[in-house]
């Protein structure tokens, strides 16, 4: 969870001093084979504590297969994540050295225009088999028509947006699935009210099945610190 953290206030750091940066970013990618492999993501639509952000780890040893496609669209407001991926753990040796590591993956996708964080995480997988899909994004005005994903956001106002996830996966290790949801506006301590929250934590053999969808409407709040940490 602390990576977790620690690579998002380094997103909203990069995104403050480059008002430059690229406003598209596409990456497809496709990597197979046996080894070592460590590979971090770590993207934002918006300076600070605001807009979609996304982390993303995976570290391990063995046999590995994996695809993914990564969208962020900075003036729509919006990021797509899709992964397959297969991880079987087993030490491997080289003339560099030995590699001995269970395998870890873990994402957290958190959506700052409607107060919402989707979090999955996977750590010592022996064996590790999944297929995720994080869609998340705002809406800069009313609209009443179906969104595209499946549903309509009815009567929504200013400032409203989506974050929906799919996760499916089979797993010998240790995961945590989690989501939260808390109002992007203060009360009158400053604090902001928890609308709900998810917390799965599983050890041993596991299929998982999950479906979450978080849509919000009102009008965004303004806040200093980061009110939406990884669960």
């Amino acid at each position: 969870m602390k990576r977790e953290l620690l690579i998002l206030a380094v997103i909203a750091a990069v995104l403050t001093s480059s008002a430059g940066a690229a406003n598209y970013i596409y990456e497809r990618s496709k990597i197979e084979g046996v080894g070592y492999r460590s590979h971090e993501l770590a993207a934002g639509t918006a300076e600070g504590d605001s807009g979609q952000k996304v982390a993303r780890t995976v570290s391990g040893s063995g046999r590995f297969f994996e695809r993914t496609e990564f969208e962020l669209d900075r003036c729509s407001g919006t990021i797509n994540y899709t992964q397959e991926a297969e991880f079987e753990y087993f030490p491997v040796s080289y003339q560099t050295g030995t590699y001995d590591q269970k395998w870890q993956d873990r994402l957290c996708v958190a959506n700052y225009d409607v107060g919402a964080v989707v979090t999955e995480q996977y750590a010592q997988a022996e064996h590790l088999q999944k297929n995720t899909e994080v869609k998340t994004r705002r809406d800069d005005g009313p609209s009443d028509e179906a969104d595209g994903w499946g549903g309509g956001c009815f009567g929504c106002g200013e400032c409203t947006g989506a974050l929906e996830a799919n996760f499916n996966s089979n797993v010998i290790g240790v995961a945590h699935i989690g989501w939260l949801s808390r109002d992007v506006a203060t009360n009158g301590k400053g604090r902001h009210y928890e609308w709900g929250r998810s917390v799965e934590d599983l050890t041993g053999v596991f299929s998982i099945e999950k479906f979450i969808q978080l849509w919000g409407n009102g009008t965004c709040g303004s806040v200093n610190v980061d009110w939406l940490p990884c669960i």
